[in-house]
């Protein structure tokens, strides 16, 4: 069976659902909102929107013959477009569910918008934990990565390897703000200290001044807390400046292999990074990312964690949808929230009352040229962060939705 599995308990309400449950329009519409142009179209961009394709075919009509129709559109990173683009899907357009959502500041925007309306967010790429902290919602579902996330356990696995003195670049917008905040509480609490730290601005092209401070800093780390092309330049400029060889070690906290593949092992070699999603880490992982590497305009990519989680999540969407007989968030969201097991792509898996799925992190290091034996054979596992451990608690959110 080619899509993800449910619990018995799920399997079982599929002939039940709600009397005044219904499907709108006879047709599910999800909404793929992303960069499709700019700094995140590789990790993100026109993969993801194969990715709800593959969701909506392995779906196959849920066994009730339950049409889906997949939409895309590209917010730019601004938040205005975004907004006006999911006002439109959800006010004209009948989209029920918009997925996807790099860049926090346009992934918040959208989770106040469909706040208490029909349409579900399931954000698996909006970084920002206030989604599941002050901003909770009952319509989000926040898959993948989030700030709390990739702080905490990327500060953690490199303090734990004597990582202690820290030096921060930081792309100056709410991802970048989240992620470094996190990492400073985790390390000054266990015994470090952060000497420094850079802001740039998104699509930041020359790093030289930042990486020279960082350099001149003798920060043992320095933790690049940016996303996409920032992160791509910024890792290629450290390269120039041999800082890595210089004894000071780089780590990225939100890093793809796409990103990898773009700037090229030799450039990547012994960078450190934090992944939910790995697509050579067992034969379910593989095979997907076989079969996505395989669609129209992939030409042999593999799938980013972010693609993995526009897949998993979207299919998870449909199955609830197909579970209650509605597409409406009100029926369908507490109906993912249910759920407890096995996904294929992301191991043990829960989604919790307030919207969070929980799965484990996985700490990276980049191969070296002569350690990788096929294309896009580039990481070398380093610690696996247990699911109960990977994210933040649920009572220090500050969001305890129960519906």
């Amino acid at each position: 069976m080619k899509h993800l599995k449910w619990t018995l308990a799920l399997a079982a309400s599929l002939v039940t659902g709600a009397a005044n449950a219904e499907i709108s329009d006879n047709v599910v519409r999800i909404g793929v909102l992303n960069d499709i142009s700019g700094i995140f179209q590789d990790t993100n961009g026109m993969g993801s929107v194969e990715a709800a394709r593959m969701a909506a075919e392995d779906f196959n009509g849920g066994a009730k013959g339950i049409k889906v129709e997949i939409v895309y559109a590209d917010h730019q990173n601004k938040a205005d477009v975004g907004n006006a683009i999911a006002r439109k899907w959800l006010d004209v357009e009948g989209v029920d569910a918009i997925v996807d959502v790099p860049n926090s500041a346009v992934g918040l925007s959208i989770n106040t918008l469909l706040r208490d309306s029909r349409m579900t967010f399931l954000a698996s790429s909006t970084a920002s934990s206030d989604l599941t902290g002050k901003a909770c919602s009952p319509n989000t579902i926040q898959w993948v990565n989030d700030t709390w996330a990739t702080g905490n356990t990327t500060a953690a696995a490199m303090v734990s390897r004597g990582g202690k003195d820290w030096y921060f670049l930081t792309v100056d917008f709410a991802l970048g703000k989240g992620i470094e905040s996190e990492a400073q509480k985790y390390i000054e609490t266990h015994g470090g200290k952060v000497i420094g730290s850079s802001k740039h601005p998104l699509g930041t092209s020359d790093f030289a001044s930042f990486l020279l401070q960082a350099q001149s800093s003798k920060a043992q780390v320095i933790g690049l807390a940016n996303a996409g092309g920032d992160t791509i330049n910024a890792v290629k400029q450290a390269a120039e400046f041999g800082i890595q060889q210089s004894g000071q070690k780089l780590v990225a906290f939100l890093l793809f292999i796409n990103d990898v593949h773009g700037m090229g092992i030799k450039v990547a070699q012994g960078l450190q990074l934090m992944e939910a999603f790995y697509w050579d880490m067992n034969d379910d992982t593989r095979a997907f990312a076989k079969r996505f590497a395989a669609r129209p305009g992939m030409n042999g990519k593999m799938p980013s964690g972010n693609q993995a989680g526009v897949y998993a999540s979207t299919l998870a969407y449909l199955n609830a949808v197909a579970a209650t007989g509605s597409d409406n968030a009100k029926d369908a969201v507490p109906e993912m929230k249910k759920f407890k097991g096995k996904d294929k792509l992301f191991g043990d898996t829960t989604i919790r009352r307030d919207g969070r799925v929980v799965h484990p992190m996985y700490l990276f290091e980049v191969k070296k040229p002569e350690e990788s034996k096929y294309p896009y054979d580039y990481y070398k596992l380093v610690s696996t962060i247990p699911a109960d451990q990977a994210f933040r608690p649920l009572a220090e959110g500050g969001c305890e939705l129960v519906k």
